[in-house]
């Protein structure tokens, strides 16, 4: 019997021929589909392409890794703390910018040893495992369900780690972080083969000797001497809590809000965890940490400021807190040995024999050429208080009134405007601005007629400067002259306040406050030819395996006053400088013997309280002397902590030329003992005009004479202020007789520091012989 095969043209010929319709499979083979398939070849089909697709699933995404993870699991190593300890405990290595020896910062638990699981206590164990791996007893190095949560979490826009604490021990004792697949897988392979290798309670351990908790210290010994002084065995379940929890934020472990609320987590989840009863957790107190300051030995470090310094700096560049102690680095800066070792010596001198104890004192060098800090001094940097050690302040980067000295940034916004230091103002005293009374120290800083700009800042002369900022450059102007000379304020990262809320800014007084750092740095752009460069105090860091990990970038600024025109920045502050050279005379003080230098003194009152008495009315609470040669820029500070009513020797009051001039000028004469003579260039004037001739060079027997100075506008007597042919307004700012700057109170006359009355109709003139403003020296009361 012969069999015929039906396709879909034998199906047409067949219905042709009168057989079935096309569309009608043959009797008995209804449920055959197009290609002749029944339905149980179809379903074993379906089933054959289901297989083949699982094989090759569980081919691509389990089976080759699950070899490449044997592999890599072969072919990792766990480190141990042993090794992971040896790279974390080097010491920080400092250096003078000549590469000479300054010190070297030993972490807290420099010196520590690996700890045994036995020494650890439970309590402290159980607080790690509470508030890092609660799953750290059952999982096998790594957690599915953190995981999955952690890639959620970033998914959906959040952050979260999902790291278990064998995945932590990994990444800190490989000190590898990197958002990359290869070394997240690395880190799994190698937390499965730690588990495999290691018990549980060897795992804690480990990792509590190697994490880092803050205050330098790595491991869980360090910890617990650098926050509490005590052995880990004598850590209570509270201080335990707090430990734990500053493993997650310990860069922060200093901030109160932080530590407490860490602190908080840590106990929340070792109640969860039922590590602590219901009754521990609600009677908890939160463990006071001893004062940092305490927290290491410090015997054998540099200079605890200008270290603070490097490491905010490091910080900037890449280096933090947890690769510090941790890369072996050896930071070379840029102090001068010589002159640190001056500025230190001169300014603990500046204080011996004061009665005032209040008196605190900073003084700052800066290199103009290359802005790099020379010398760095704020104070004691540890104190003896009733035989506890406190923590000093840093005054150097405290920000404080400038009085007068804000004056040279007056001045620049109006160089800025094509305006010189030849054009005149009214100078004379007590002028009244808006009904607010503006004075000058007294005959010597007035003008009785026209003042030049230049006479007017060698006598300091607040009406001018009062006038010209508030008729002619505008409080803007004056704030960005400061900013852009190298005033780091608050809203640029920096710690300096620059108010443009009233015309106390043109005096320096107000909510306009500066750190001697950046005073010191400002005025090393008028030194460097109007070319600012960053102030810095780091030169090179270099590796434990001597390699560059950081350099400063090289010294070629940027023109500080003019963006496109490096000429013109450098015309302007050369015409700042010359107005500023005969200041030094005016002040009593003298340049280095052989060099030129430029400056500007200033005072801040003291607003006096009820209750004082009378003599802090004439009182200072801030005094200054910023001043420069070509090749160094000094910013030198006297003061207090707040608004204090500070008097000198003899219960007088001091101002910018008592004390701080005195220790600037002692600075810059030991500092620049030795060195080549130095003048600076000179440059046309602003607005037309000559610069005339001064004496102010060196060391000359006569330059404490103020008719040396031959001043623009000033007759070569300098008795006489009429001569001076500009004036404008100027708000009293220092008492006495003593150019300084400073503010001297009177009813109804606006203070430094102070807000402008509201009612300036009724505002009483003050008495005539008050004297206020930048006055001459108390003991020659007649020199202008």
């Amino acid at each position: 019997m012969t069999h015929r095969i039906h396709d879909g043209r034998a199906d047409q010929e067949f219905a042709e021929a009168g057989g079935l319709e096309p569309t009608q499979a043959p009797p008995g083979r209804e449920d055959l589909d197009k290609k002749g398939r029944t339905p149980e070849e179809r379903k074993k089909r379906k089933w054959k392409i289901i297989r083949r697709c699982a094989y090759a699933f569980v081919g691509l995404f389990i089976v080759l890794p699950a070899i490449a993870f044997v592999i890599t699991y072969f072919l990792v190593d766990v480190p141990s703390p042993q090794s992971v300890a040896q790279s974390q405990n080097q010491a920080v290595t400092y250096l003078y910018a000549d590469g000479s020896p300054m010190g070297k910062d030993v972490p807290p638990g420099g010196n520590r040893q690996i700890l045994t699981e036995n020494q650890i206590p439970e309590v402290v164990k159980r607080a790690v495992i509470a508030t890092e791996d609660a799953t750290f007893e059952t999982n096998s190095g790594f957690d599915i369900t953190g995981l999955v949560r952690a890639a959620f979490s970033q998914l959906t826009g959040g952050s979260g780690g999902g790291s278990t604490i064998s995945q932590q021990y990994i990444k800190k004792a490989t000190d590898n972080d990197a958002p990359t697949l290869t070394r997240k897988w690395t880190e799994l392979a190698k937390s499965f083969k730690m588990n495999q290798t290691y018990s549980k309670a060897q795992i804690i351990t480990a990792y509590l000797n190697i994490i880092y908790f803050g205050r330098g210290a790595y491991g869980i010994g360090a910890a617990s001497q650098a926050f509490f002084h005590k052995d880990v065995g004598q850590l209570n379940y509270s201080e335990a809590a707090l430990l734990a929890g500053l493993i997650q934020q310990p860069g922060r472990s200093e901030n109160q809000k932080v530590a407490q609320g860490r602190w908080n987590t840590a106990l929340d989840r070792m109640l969860e965890n039922h590590f602590i009863t219901p009754e521990q957790r609600h009677s908890a107190q939160f463990p006071t940490p001893i004062p940092l300051s305490e927290s290491k030995d410090d015997s054998t470090e540099p200079y605890r400021f200008i270290a603070n310094q490097v490491k905010a700096e490091l910080e900037q560049h890449g280096l933090g807190e947890d690769k510090y102690y941790s890369s072996g680095l050896t930071i070379q800066t840029t102090i001068d040995k010589k002159a640190q070792e001056v500025a230190t010596q001169a300014a603990t001198d500046a204080l011996k024999g004061q009665t005032d104890d209040r008196l605190l004192d900073a003084l700052v060098a800066v290199d103009p050429k290359t802005g790099g800090v020379l010398a760095y001094y704020g104070g004691q940097a540890i104190l003896d208080v009733n035989g506890q050690k406190q923590a000093g302040r840093d005054w150097a980067n405290t920000p404080q009134n400038p009085g007068s000295s804000m004056k040279p940034f007056d001045l620049t916004a109006f160089l800025k405007m094509g305006k010189g230091i030849n054009s005149t103002f009214d100078g004379s005293n007590n002028r009244t601005f808006d009904g607010r009374v503006v004075r000058n120290a007294g005959d010597s800083s007035s003008c009785t007629g026209p003042c030049t700009v230049a006479h007017a800042m060698q006598i300091s002369a607040n009406t001018v400067f009062y006038d010209m900022v508030l008729n002619v450059t505008k409080q803007g102007p004056v704030k960005q002259a400061a900013q852009d000379a190298g005033v780091r304020t608050k809203e640029n990262g920096g710690q300096s306040e620059i108010s443009t809320k009233d015309n106390n800014i043109s005096l320096g007084g107000g909510d306009t406050r500066i750190t001697p750092a950046d005073m010191a740095a400002a005025y090393a752009t008028f030194a460097g030819d109007g070319v600012q460069r960053d102030r810095h105090f780091v030169a090179k860091v270099t590796n434990a395996q001597h390699e560059v990990a950081y350099q400063a970038p090289d010294a070629a600024g940027k023109p500080a006053f003019s963006d496109a025109n490096a000429d013109q920045s450098k015309q302007i502050a050369g015409n700042v400088t010359a107005a500023l050279k005969p200041v030094i005379s005016f002040s009593k003080l003298n340049c280095p013997s052989g060099h030129e230098c430029a400056g500007k003194t200033g005072t801040q009152q003291h607003t006096k309280r009820p209750g004082e008495p009378a003599s802090a009315a004439n009182a200072n609470a801030q005094t200054w002397m910023v001043g420069y040669t070509p090749s160094v820029s000094v910013a030198a500070w006297v003061g207090a902590d707040g608004d204090q009513a500070l008097h000198g020797k003899g219960n007088s009051p001091i101002f910018g030329s008592t004390i701080a001039g005195p220790l600037w000028e002692k600075f810059m004469k030991q500092y620049l003992s030795g060195k080549p003579g130095e003048r600076f260039d000179q440059v046309s004037l602003i607005g037309g005009g000559s610069i005339a001739s001064d004496t102010n060079q060196g060391d000359n027997p006569d330059q404490g004479n103020p008719a040396d100075a031959n001043t623009p506008g000033t007759d070569q007597t300098g008795q006489n202020p009429g001569t001076g042919t500009d004036t404008g307004p100027g708000t009293g700012n220092g008492p006495g007789n003593q150019p300084g700057g400073g503010h001297q109170q009177d009813p109804g006359r606006p203070v430094d520091g102070q807000p402008e009355p509201t009612q300036p109709s009724h505002t009483p003139k003050p008495p005539k012989n008050t004297p206020t403003g930048d006055p001459a020296p108390p003991e020659q009361p007649n020199t202008p």
